[in-house]
């Protein structure tokens, strides 16, 4: 079988995926931001850590205190130049039992917006979640938005996770890595 390998922009092909993030690294794992609820006088919290093992944790606490209720981590992606149309994301993940958003922004959202799809963890065990970007929804302060564009991946500046639905209390999401498919 031959594997087609190419490197564009610090991002690796192989067989249709693109790795945007690995976690092995720093170099390899993006610049992931925390923002949360605070924003609008919130109190939950979360942090992001990179394991040594290879892995980035995303972990806090929601907190429904002073309208508050969500906890996000994101990170850009600086991909302008290429030029494949990709199908979807996936997404390998250990969680707790929860939900969590997959977001993406796109320089065509000038209102604040972002796509999403909802992913339920298992208990401490790893998975792969698979998410066509037709699937994704606007979205826009948890409300569902309606005739907004579909998401492209030559549109996306901006990856994310988000705890939010009310989940009260401590999460935790490991990524071992996220690739795009064609």
């Amino acid at each position: 079988m031959k594997i087609l390998l190419v490197v564009i922009m610090g991002l690796i092909l192989t067989n249709g995926e693109t790795t945007l993030f690995d976690f092995d690294s720093p170099e390899n794992s993006g610049n992931w931001q925390i923002v949360n609820d605070g924003v609008m006088g919130g109190l939950s919290e979360s942090q992001i850590h990179h394991n040594p093992g290879g892995f980035m944790t995303f972990k806090g606490k929601v907190s429904l205190a002073n309208n508050g209720g969500f906890a996000s981590a994101r990170t850009s992606i600086e991909f302008s130049d290429l030029k494949y149309n990709f199908k979807g994301v996936v997404v390998r993940a250990k969680g707790d039992g929860k939900v969590y958003g997959i977001r993406f922004r796109t320089h065509e959202e000038g209102d604040g917006y972002a796509y999403q799809f909802k992913i339920k963890t298992s208990d401490e065990e790893w998975e792969e979640f698979k998410i066509p970007f037709e699937d994704f929804e606007a979205t826009f302060r948890g409300n569902t938005l309606k005739n907004k564009p579909a998401l492209k991946s030559n549109d996306i500046t901006q990856m994310g996770v988000l705890i939010s639905d009310k989940q009260v209390g401590e999460f935790v999401l490991v990524l071992d890595w996220i690739k795009f498919y064609r």
